[in-house]
């Protein structure tokens, strides 16, 4: 929150001393709902950042909405526990002032810092500050709450990485009888088509707006530009947004198709949860180790129930495979099995494609949801064929000897999928060598 030095010496001529039993120390902002003080708490003796209600409106009806944003803001982040989503530590009145106690990040800049064309950050660090958004977003929605604010300003970001989400002052509990702040509401600029129309809100209008939010990050643009707020939202409503490309060459075709998933104004074309935009995006870097590594059980669980080789798996068997697989990632132009090799283990294709080659000939290719390695599983022999990636890619690989520890089902249920594998690829073959 950026202030002029002639409006943060007359907050601070205005500064009380204390608020509760916080100390207030000086004036770290000011916002539209009231001025955020930079203050202590001395029992844990920790720096805290207290933000106060105090909003000039004349508007007395204005003024109500702020007072219920304010309110709204204390209810919904205390709800959350998440490393990237900031947290609130307490709430209270002092006299006639609202406050509401929350997390101090030190040397913490919000997102918007870094959304001119000057100061983009690097392609590895765009992807991990949307990396790490998708999933507090897909906590936060587990957990009931749509933030229906996300925007650069309400992301804190601090030198060192960390990622914090704020301001949940419009935030939507998707469980609750009590009354909340309804109507056209959020940033127009950020606002989902759904959320421009005043329709009913779910989880993905916060990732159509992360959407946009990435989208700015990488090229210092809006994906729709318009004079005035009538034309804006006719735009985001009706068009498509101005190609990523557009403004800036060099963003990789895999990023450039998440953000413009991020950004479809069909529900159904659009990601479904955080977790599906994370799993993209750490696919997108494979060598962000540090990103990759902080894909959980959850994540790939919705990973895999969401392929078509699973399709006839339970729940309870889809654990199973994950307690017996590990995941793997290849670069375009690696070799993952060879002809002749000995090797128990199969593979289903998360993410990218592959082909199929004998002999020195190319025989056909696979992509996602598809499975290879199986006959050499099934019959415990020599690899029959080389198995190249032509795209970088994402595999669950399955080791034979752990799944002699699945259930019976659970291996029926493979083996059932391998037979119809097989048929399919044999109908194939036969087809097309007599032509019909």
């Amino acid at each position: 929150m950026n202030m002029s030095a002639a409006v943060k010496e007359r907050l601070k001529a205005e500064m009380p001393q204390k608020l509760g039993k916080y100390e207030i120390k000086d004036i770290l902002g000011r916002g539209a709902m009231g001025v955020v003080y930079l203050g202590n708490d001395p029992f844990s003796n920790r720096n805290v950042a207290v933000k106060v209600h105090v909003v000039d409106q004349d508007n007395e009806h204005i003024a109500q909405i702020y007072r219920r944003m304010f309110l709204n803001e204390a209810r919904m982040a205390g709800l959350l526990d998440h490393p990237n989503i900031l947290s609130v530590y307490d709430a209270g009145v002092e006299g006639d002032l609202p406050y509401i106690v929350m997390e101090c990040v030190d040397d913490a800049k919000t997102l918007k810092d870094h959304c001119g064309v000057d100061s983009l950050p690097p392609l590895k660090t765009v992807a991990e500050i949307a990396f790490k958004c998708a999933k507090a977003l897909n906590y936060a929605h587990r957990m009931g709450v749509i933030h229906r604010d996300i925007k650069p300003t309400n992301i804190l970001f601090t030198p060192g990485g960390d990622i914090k989400i704020g301001d949940f002052g419009i935030a939507k509990r998707t469980q609750s009888e009590t009354t909340q702040v309804m109507g056209m509401i959020g940033s127009p600029r950020y606002m989902s088509p759904e959320q421009a129309q005043e329709e009913e809100v779910n989880n993905q209008t916060d990732l159509y707006s992360l959407g946009v939010v990435i989208y700015e990050l990488l090229t210092g643009k809006a994906p729709f530009q318009a004079q005035g707020f009538s034309r804006l939202i006719y735009k985001i409503i009706h068009e498509d947004p101005i190609p990523i490309e557009q403004h800036r060459a060099d963003i990789p075709d895999s990023l450039r198709v998440i953000v413009m998933k991020c950004l479809q104004k069909d529900l159904k074309e659009r990601y479904r949860t955080g977790t599906e935009l994370a799993f993209d995006l750490a696919f997108t870097f494979d060598h962000l180790e540090r990103v990759e590594t902080q894909i959980d059980d959850e994540e790939k669980f919705a990973t895999i129930k969401r392929l078509s080789f699973f399709r006839s798996f339970t729940d309870s068997e889809i654990w199973e495979v994950i307690r017996a697989a590990t995941w793997e990632h290849h670069a375009g132009g690696d070799h993952v099995i060879s002809e002749g090799t000995l090797e128990q283990s199969f593979f289903i294709i998360v993410n990218g494609k592959v082909s199929v080659h004998k002999g020195g000939q190319m025989l056909g290719a696979l992509s996602a949801g598809d499975c290879f390695g199986e006959m050499g599983y099934l019959s415990k022999d020599m690899r029959t064929a080389t198995i190249k990636a032509t795209t970088d890619i994402q595999l669950v690989k399955v080791d034979a000897t752990r799944m002699e520890q699945a259930s019976m089902n659970c291996q029926l249920k493979f083996n059932s999928v391998f037979l119809r594998t097989l048929i399919g690829r044999l109908a194939r073959t036969n087809e097309a060598l007599t032509g019909h």
